[in-house]
C-alpha cells in the first residue's frame, strides 16, 4: 500500500531503511529480514539478535547491515509495514463490509463480527506496537496516524447509512460508535498497555448485544 509521502509511516518507514532494494534478490533478501524479524517479535517480544534474524531469514548479517543500522532500526521498519498492511487490510474490509450490507443494522452486526476477527489476526504484532507506543515517540505518532485512519474508515463506511441515523451530529456519533466498538474489541483481547483481557464469556454476551446498542444510539435524537 503507498502512502502520502508526508505520512508519519511513511517517514518512519524511510528514516528506518539504510538503502531500499529495488528489485530481484535484492527485494526477495530485504522481504526475508522483515518476515523473520517479525516473526522472531512474534515469539521473544525484542528478546533476539541480529544473528537470529539473519538465521532466521536465510541473510547476512552483512546484507542485514546494508540495509539498516541497527536492531531498533529494523524493528521500526517491521513496524512501519505492519501499520501499512493495517490499513490496506481495513480498506478492503470496510469495502467489502460496505458492499455487501443493505441496512445499517445489517452492517453494524457484520462490522462487529469481521472487526473483530480482524483485529484478533494483528492482535500479537498490534498488542506490542502499542506498548511499545506508550514509551517510545518515534511510534507513537505513527500509530496514531493509523489509529486516525482506521477511525475515518469506519466513519465514511457508517454514513454511507446516514439516512438512518436520528437527529443530532451524525459524523460524532459514528465516530463515538468506532471508538466504543475498538475499546471493547481491545480490552477483550488485550492490547495496549497493558496484557489483562477480558473473559471471553463476558465478550460473548457483549459481542452479541453490541450491534443493537449501537444501532439504537445511532437512531436516539
Amino acid at each position: 500500500m503507498k502512502m502520502p509521502e508526508n505520512s508519519l509511516i511513511s517517514t518512519l518507514l524511510a528514516g528506518a531503511v539504510r538503502k531500499m532494494p529495488r528489485q530481484g534478490r535484492s527485494l526477495a533478501s530485504f522481504e526475508r529480514m522483515l518476515a523473520a524479524t517479525r516473526s522472531l517479535m512474534l515469539e521473544r517480544g525484542e528478546d533476539f539478535t541480529l544473528l537470529d534474524v539473519s538465521q532466521a531469514g536465510e541473510v547476512s548479517i552483512g546484507s542485514i547491515y546494508l540495509r539498516f543500522d541497527s536492531k531498533d532500526k529494523l524493528l521500526q521498519a517491521v513496524i512501519a509495514q505492519e501499520l501499512l498492511d493495517l490499513i490496506a487490510g481495513e480498506e478492503a474490509l470496510y469495502r467489502e463490509l460496505v458492499a455487501g450490507s443493505s441496512s445499517l443494522e445489517e452492517l453494524l452486526d457484520r462490522f462487529v463480527q469481521s472487526y473483530s476477527a480482524f483485529l484478533q489476526d494483528h492482535a500479537g504484532m498490534l498488542g506490542m506496537i502499542m506498548r511499545k507506543a506508550a514509551s517510545d515517540p518515534a511510534i507513537s505518532g505513527p500509530g496514531k496516524e493509523t489509529f486516525r485512519r482506521s477511525s475515518d474508515l469506519a466513519v465514511a463506511s457508517l454514513l454511507r447509512f446516514a439516512d438512518e441515523f436520528g437527529a443530532g451530529d451524525r459524523e460524532g456519533k459514528a465516530r463515538a460508535v468506532f471508538h466504543t466498538v475498538f475499546a471493547a474489541i481491545a480490552r477483550f483481547q488485550g492490547l495496549g498497555a497493558s496484557s489483562e483481557s477480558a473473559d471471553r464469556e463476558m465478550w460473548e454476551m457483549i459481542r452479541s448485544q453490541l450491534p443493537q446498542m449501537m444501532l439504537a444510539y445511532l437512531r436516539s435524537g
